[in-house]
């Protein structure tokens, strides 16, 4: 039976990876399998894994097809989250595909990969945002 495993994010440096998106989304490394160019992260409550990273020689793209949206319950949390996450390494993004009140924020991890952090207490539609 197939299923869905978890995202896989291209990078160009693994351990500057792992230690971003650990701190990020409070995960932890796996050591099975293991290696210079591949790592598997894990729920830190031990539920399970959650995002690998991979070395990759892709050019990171501007306009990915394929993202990560980061969700908060609040505005306030979603600022305080985007300042947290630029501290431990991620960039804002000058996004030109924003909605006149959007209710997320463009940002790029330290590869430049871009991601979301949405607050889902802003639906567009001013209702709540199903449950992923």
């Amino acid at each position: 039976m197939l299923r869905l495993g978890f995202p896989v994010v291209g990078v160009t440096d693994v351990p500057r990876a792992v230690a971003f998106w650990t701190a990020a989304l409070d995960l932890v490394p796996s050591a099975e399998r293991a290696s210079e160019t591949w790592r598997s992260l894990l729920h830190a409550d031990g539920s399970g894994p959650a995002l690998a990273v991979m070395r990759s020689e892709s050019p990171v793209e501007p306009r990915p097809r394929l993202h990560l949206d980061l969700f908060t319950d609040t505005a306030e949390e979603q600022q305080a989250e985007v300042r947290r996450l630029i501290g431990l390494g991620a960039r804002a993004v000058d996004w030109d595909l924003y909605p006149s009140d959007p209710d997320f924020v463009v940002l790029a991890d330290p590869d430049g990969n871009r991601f979301c952090v949405v607050d889902l207490g802003h639906a567009p539609d001013g209702g709540d945002r199903p449950a992923p």
